[in-house]
């Protein structure tokens, strides 16, 4: 069983910078990606940023120039480094993995228990 410990969340002014971690922890666990998501009060899930094992990253429109995902394969973790927060930005962040249980071919998700980041005005 894959389980995800965010950190790194909380109160920032607008123009502020946060920096989350997610580690992921559980053997026989093969990594594909791994990514952030947010929710706002009222608002469906919504995808930040995802990095892919070889590097290649996506990011949301509204994230781009501003935030930065970045991974350490050896150490299991992803980071959200955010800058120029908007109080927009104000959410739940999520951080989520895919990839498959050695010997399975079916992909699994699997999600943190999310980190609260609140953008103040």
């Amino acid at each position: 069983q894959v389980q995800l410990v965010e950190s790194g969340g909380g109160l920032v002014q607008a123009g502020g910078s946060l920096r989350l971690s997610c580690v992921a922890s559980g053997s026989g666990f093969s990594i594909n990606s791994m990514g952030w998501y947010r929710q706002a009060p009222g608002k469906q899930r919504e995808l930040v940023a995802r990095i892919f094992v070889g590097g290649s990253t996506i990011y949301a429109d509204s994230v781009k120039d501003r935030f930065t995902i970045s991974g350490d394969n050896a150490k299991s973790t992803v980071y959200l480094q955010m800058n120029s927060l908007k109080p927009e930005d104000t959410a739940v962040y999520y951080c989520n993995t895919r990839g498959n249980y050695i010997g399975l071919s079916t992909i699994e998700t699997c999600w943190g228990q999310g980190t609260q980041v609140t953008v103040s005005s």
